[in-house]
C-alpha cells in the first residue's frame, strides 16, 4: 500500500532553515508528481510546492517562492522541501502528498514551528 513518511520538522528561529524529507513506498515513485502541503493552526490546508515525476518542473505558492525549494531523489524514493528564511507565518503541519490511481494519499504530517 502507498505510504508517505515525513521527517525533519521542529522548532526554528525566524530566518532559520529546515529541510523536510518524505520517504515514499508502495508505488512506482519515479512515475508520479509529488507535492508538499501545509496547514497552519486554525486554517485550511494549502498547497506549498509541487514537482514533476522526473524533477524537471517545480512550482510554488507565491508566499514561499524564492525561499523554499522542492526536490526529489528517485533512487531513494524521497522528496524534499528545503525551507530557508523561515517566517513565523510558515508555522504549520507539513504534509507530503501523491495522487496515485486517482486517490489522494497523505503522510501523517510533520510540525514546523518558527518562533523566537
Amino acid at each position: 500500500q502507498v505510504q508517505l513518511v515525513e521527517s525533519g520538522g521542529g522548532l526554528v528561529q525566524p530566518g532559520g532553515s529546515l529541510r523536510l524529507s518524505c520517504v515514499a513506498s508502495g508505488f512506482t515513485f519515479n512515475s508520479y508528481p509529488m507535492k508538499w502541503y501545509r496547514q497552519p493552526p486554525g486554517k485550511e490546508r494549502e498547497l506549498v510546492a509541487g514537482i514533476s515525476s522526473a524533477g524537471g518542473v517545480t512550482n510554488y505558492v507565491d508566499s514561499v517562492e524564492g525561499r523554499f525549494t522542492i526536490a526529489r531523489d528517485n533512487d531513494k524514493n524521497t522528496v524534499y522541501l528545503q525551507m530557508n528564511s523561515l517566517k513565523p507565518e510558515d508555522t504549520a503541519v507539513y504534509y507530503c502528498n501523491v495522487i496515485h490511481k486517482g486517490i489522494n494519499y497523505w503522510g501523517k504530517g510533520i510540525l514546523v514551528t518558527v518562533s523566537s
